[in-house]
């Protein structure tokens, strides 16, 4: 007996033992699946496991080009302009089909009641028989007017919405500049503020130091407690700004919302400024607010055309072949060839509406004039704006370097003033109005920066690329 329940044991751990095995030999066949399926996630599996949990990607470094390129797949009013370029273009393929002859093949079957007189004599004067099949092709061919100047009104509508992408595209160049370089000037205004609070704890406890040699009143020390804490609200204030402002510049860039990223300063390096004949002369070739308006003339001139297509007569084609006949086969019983084919042509004439042709025309025709008015508003339009921006990025290159060289002034205004004031000669005022002329023109120099900046994309606008 102890020798049988020996005997059981034995074969209850060898089987536990090979189903064990069998388990372990599945999991590691579907690990080997997996491995040979997606070997990259294993590997990323792998190193995570062994390198722990480090996982910090590189920060990107964004650069304007790449900020205006990331933007572009990412504004909605883009993609919009974009999608109604898409619309003109498949209504100008559907226009210039309908300019061709259009093939369709009909099959049908047409039971009618025989008469009283005999089975196969049908009971309705306008059928062939009891039974009728058809099964034919057709070519159709319209030809009027209004299809002809459909298909020049759908390419000019292309040319308005190719025009009015182009705008869309233009428009974001501004948004983008100003998101970037403003990003840019909150940097530099954050940096000057963290200078001018360095500044201000080192002048309280030059001027602290000072009180005890009885070298200072303490007005003095009260006046530098003052003005460092109003550098430190001003911090504070500049630290908000530049988080706001990467937070506008991050939600145009980036598809997957992220805020830690870099951005290449390149205010430092101001681009050439064209002649003025030469953004003129540009803008007259490249400007999409004139060529939206030139296209909008045209479309309405294929408008009218169009509706003056109304109004005259319209000519249709049609060819058929194929069987019309009471039995479904080629050749009938009594040996008739059932295939065949027909013609037929249809002249149309409009010989009475009321008026509403003619009052269609009328219409084309106020919508013609007012697309003159507009082209005509907008040919003066680009040469103002024109010359306003040039004037603006003119008047902002030229204060670039003064505003430079205010900084520096003010730097060394400061340190002067500094020196002073530890040997006695300048007064406790000096220095802080020093203090704020520095931020100041720190500030002034940054805005601009951003200000020819923000010119230059306004003129990119108007001339396409500079």
């Amino acid at each position: 007996m102890q020798n049988r329940e020996s005997t059981d044991s034995s074969a209850w751990r060898t089987l536990f033992v090979a189903v064990l095995c069998i388990l372990s030999l599945v999991f590691l066949t579907l690990r080997r699946a997996q491995a040979q399926a997606n070997p990259s996630a294993i590997s990323a599996q792998l190193s995570a496991a062994a390198q722990g949990s480090r996982t910090d990607a590189a920060v990107p470094v964004i650069a304007f080009a790449d900020a205006l390129t990331k933007a572009r797949g990412n504004n909605p009013q883009l993609q919009s302009a974009f999608t109604a370029l898409g619309l003109a273009h498949q209504d100008l393929v559907q226009s210039r089909a309908a300019l061709l002859p259009n093939v369709t093949y009909n099959m049908g079957e047409i039971y009618t009641q025989p008469s009283q007189h005999g089975i196969n004599n049908p009971g309705f004067i306008a059928n062939n028989g009891v039974h009728e099949y058809i099964a034919q092709g057709n070519v159709h061919e319209a030809l009027s007017l209004t299809n002809f100047a459909d298909y020049g009104r759908a390419a000019a509508a292309q040319a308005v919405a190719r025009a009015k992408s182009e705008i869309a595209l233009r428009g974001l160049v501004v948004t983008v500049a100003q998101a970037y370089y403003g990003y840019l000037s909150a940097q530099r205004k954050y940096a000057t503020a963290q200078r001018a609070n360095e500044e201000a704890q080192r002048f309280l406890g030059i001027s602290q130091k000072l009180e005890q040699g009885g070298e200072v009143a303490h007005s003095d020390v009260i006046k530098a407690q003052l003005q460092s804490q109003q550098i430190q609200r001003d911090l504070r204030e500049a630290e908000l700004g530049m988080n706001k402002s990467r937070l506008d510049l991050a939600v145009l860039i980036f598809r997957d919302f992220r805020e830690n990223f870099t951005v290449v300063d390149d205010l430092a390096t101001p681009q050439p400024l064209p002649t003025f004949d030469e953004l003129k002369a540009a803008g007259a070739r490249n400007n999409p607010d004139l060529r939206a308006a030139q296209a909008a003339l045209r479309q309405a001139s294929r408008e009218v055309t169009s509706a003056w297509g109304g109004v005259l007569p319209a000519l249709s084609l049609d060819y058929w072949y194929g069987i019309d006949a009471n039995q479904f086969a080629v050749n009938g019983p009594d040996g008739i060839h059932n295939l065949g084919s027909a013609a037929a042509a249809t002249l149309q004439v409009p010989l009475w509406s009321w008026g509403a042709n003619l009052s269609k025309v009328k219409q084309a025709d106020l919508q013609k004039k007012q697309a003159v008015v507009e082209l005509s508003a907008a040919q003066r339009t680009l040469l103002a704006n024109i010359r306003a921006f040039y004037d603006e990025a003119q008047a902002a290159l030229a204060e670039l370097e003064l505003l430079r060289q205010s900084e520096q002034l003010a730097a060394e205004s400061l340190r002067l003033i500094n020196m002073r004031y530890q040997g006695g000669e300048s007064t406790v005022l000096e220095v802080v109005d020093a203090q704020n002329a520095l931020t100041t023109a720190s500030n002034a120099y940054a805005d601009g920066q951003v200000r020819f900046r923000i010119a230059m994309a306004n003129l990119q606008t108007l001339t396409g690329k500079l």
